[in-house]
């Protein structure tokens, strides 16, 4: 029952993650740099402590008698995070949505979900899975398993993507992409990938303030198994790393493109374009305040972070489905879009089963 419920978790978790662009969408004559601090605030400085408030009564105190070392771990790995999000972005302009999404989110599920299990192997610490434990158990053995045919299946995603593309500029040939870099496309990517995972790291960093609201939860409801909100006070201090990062380079963004003038632009629906923010901001938000539930059944383990980002690209292109980004292409790139995520959707069950033995 815990692993069912641990993958309902990061279902819910990949829903908000490859769903909270959606608002966006209805932002008008905003630039880009101007909506997504917006919505960014929400997401890394407002939800994030109003979350923890409302789940972990003195979550500031744990915070203020944390060791200082892990604070700024945490937070360093929060602005390493922010970084991946930030080339994110440039590895889709110089190589497309297609391949550079494909490349980055397969770095990232693999990054983060096997350096950290690769770190306690060097050193050891109690409660943590190693990669040894991993390669040396049933449960391990099955996890692995269904990461390696995750991989396949954000392959195959990432070829159907490039099959769009190619469908699509045979019907407007005349409209090429000139920024198509592949080694500095490739580069970006890699970067992004690998920093995206950061994420992973920080909440393994800031586990001592977790495990000191998981502790304080138990002391008064004995017998009732782990606290399902205790990763609500380290998100604080990694989304502040997170915030540094992107608002730093929105706020050079705005200066470089003489767009401060959109927060107060009264030729733009304003009201519904901060609305329409704080609300792409929060869901965004709750991707993490429900892999942090999940985390609290399965454990921040190779399982969970690849469950987490198995979810996501189901879902984001299960939208793309639905908002018909796929209309036009030949039927053999839709089948193959299917396949993949046909195999995404198998990679789950394997990793479900692997921890339900553990």
């Amino acid at each position: 029952m815990q692993t069912i419920l641990g993958i309902i978790f990061h279902f819910i978790g990949g829903f908000a993650s490859g769903s909270f662009y959606i608002p966006y969408k209805k932002v008008k004559g905003w630039s880009w740099e101007s909506y997504w601090i917006v919505g960014g605030l929400f997401s890394w400085l407002i939800v994030p402590p109003l979350a923890a408030y409302l789940t972990i009564p003195g979550y500031v105190d744990i915070i203020k008698h944390t060791n200082g070392n892990i604070l700024w771990l945490t937070y360093f790995f929060g602005v390493l995070w922010g970084i991946g999000g930030l080339t994110y972005g440039l590895g889709v302009r110089y190589l497309g949505v297609a391949l550079g999404s494909s490349i980055i989110l397969g770095l990232c599920s693999v990054f983060g979900a096997l350096i950290p299990s690769i770190y306690y192997d060097i050193n050891p610490s109690a409660g943590k899975d190693s990669f040894s434990d991993l390669l040396h158990s049933p449960w391990g053995q099955m996890v692995l398993i269904g990461i390696v045919i995750s991989v396949i299946g954000i392959i195959i995603c990432g070829k159907a993507g490039v099959m769009k593309e190619n469908d699509l500029k045979e019907k407007d040939s005349g409209n090429e992409n000139t920024e198509y870099k592949v080694g500095l496309g490739l580069t970006v990517s890699i970067i992004s990938g690998v920093l995206s995972a950061c994420f992973a790291f920080g909440i393994d960093a800031g586990k001592d303030m977790a495990h000191e609201a998981n502790e304080a939860w138990k002391a008064l409801n004995p017998g009732q198994g782990e606290f399902l909100y205790q990763n609500n006070v380290t998100y604080v201090i990694i989304l502040l790393g997170g915030l540094t990062t992107n608002l730093l380079w929105c706020l050079y963004l705005n200066s470089k493109n003489k767009t401060f003038g959109d927060y107060t632009n009264s030729k733009t629906p304003l009201l519904k374009n901060y609305i329409f923010c704080a609300l792409a901001g929060t869901t965004w938000f709750l991707q993490f305040f429900f892999y942090g539930m999940a985390e609290s059944k399965l454990g921040n383990g190779a399982s969970s972070w690849i469950l987490h980002m198995v979810f996501i690209i189901l879902i984001a292109n299960t939208w793309g489905l639905i908002l018909k980004e796929w209309k036009g292409v030949k039927k053999s790139t839709i089948i193959t879009l299917l396949i993949g995520l046909v195999i995404l959707l198998l990679s789950v069950f394997i990793v479900g089963y692997g921890n339900s033995i553990k």
